[in-house]
């Protein structure tokens, strides 16, 4: 049967040919992209990319009752420095049109949270507004990791590579890039632990490239842990999305960055 991330891949795959049937077109450069990469080069405090999730595979059901758009006004009412947006259909109950509402909502830059495999996915989230896409070393070889990671910088595009081993960053590494994701979420297994960032924080910061902090955060105690370890930025999806005051919860988390962490 495989692992989740195993089964996730295999649908992305059949999804493919839809996809390539309504590929849109795209100029050569993406003009008036929002940068993601200058808010890190200027912050003072840990940036937070506010995420959209109706669901997930390890907790099911997150919240159906929130609308795309107004979740991400609240988000940038309240301090995001960015927003990621779930498109995969299957596992996440996202979509692409989330995505375009979004970008007609808000003016911060936009995260495309999904699980490439192909350049027409990559189109299909600039087509709809995103400035940002994800790239998932544990779901690419390392020559399909490149050429995705080409074909989106060529576009004008930001990438957010996500790792969650040494292995991986070191693949990660050979690229770069700019933004490196630490996932505390085993993708594979679905377990959560924050000592995957503490792990790699290092070598991600003797990089130079800027390091977010993704899942398992819930509390100021989580920001204050990853921050230590030398975060520059968190991804926060679930603890915003069954939060009841989206606003206060975004405001604890926006602590002042740890002395010698800016870039």
């Amino acid at each position: 049967m495989g692992t989740i991330l195993d089964r996730i891949i295999e649908q992305k795959k059949q999804e493919l040919p839809i996809l390539q049937e309504s590929r849109p077109n795209l100029p050569p450069f993406l003009e008036d992209r929002k940068s993601f990469i200058r808010k890190l080069e200027k912050a003072e405090e840990i940036s937070i990319i506010a995420e959209f999730k109706r669901a997930s595979p390890s907790k099911g059901i997150i919240n159906q009752a929130l609308t795309p758009a107004e979740q991400a006004r609240q988000y940038e009412r309240s301090g995001a420095s960015a927003i990621s947006v779930l498109t995969d259909q299957t596992f996440f109950q996202g979509a692409f049109s989330d995505l375009k509402s979004v970008r007609e909502a808000v003016e911060l830059p936009i995260l495309c949270k999904d699980f490439m495999i192909d350049p027409v996915q990559i189109d299909h989230a600039a087509a709809n507004g995103a400035d940002i896409i994800l790239l998932i070393v544990a779901a690419l070889d390392e020559n399909k990791l490149m050429q995705l990671h080409q074909y989106a910088t060529s576009l004008g595009l930001e990438i957010l590579v996500e790792v969650h081993n040494l292995e991986e960053l070191q693949t990660a590494l050979k690229l770069g890039v700019k933004l490196i994701g630490v996932n505390n979420r085993d993708l594979k297994t679905f377990n959560v632990s924050l000592e995957v960032t503490e792990n790699l924080a290092a070598l991600v910061k003797e990089s130079g490239a800027f390091l977010i902090s993704e899942s398992g955060i819930h509390s100021i105690e989580d920001v204050v842990r990853v921050r230590k370890a030398g975060a520059n930025g968190i991804l926060v999806g679930e603890a915003l999305m069954v939060s009841t005051d989206v606003n206060q919860s975004l405001v604890n988390f926006r602590l002042p960055l740890a002395r010698g962490v800016e870039q």
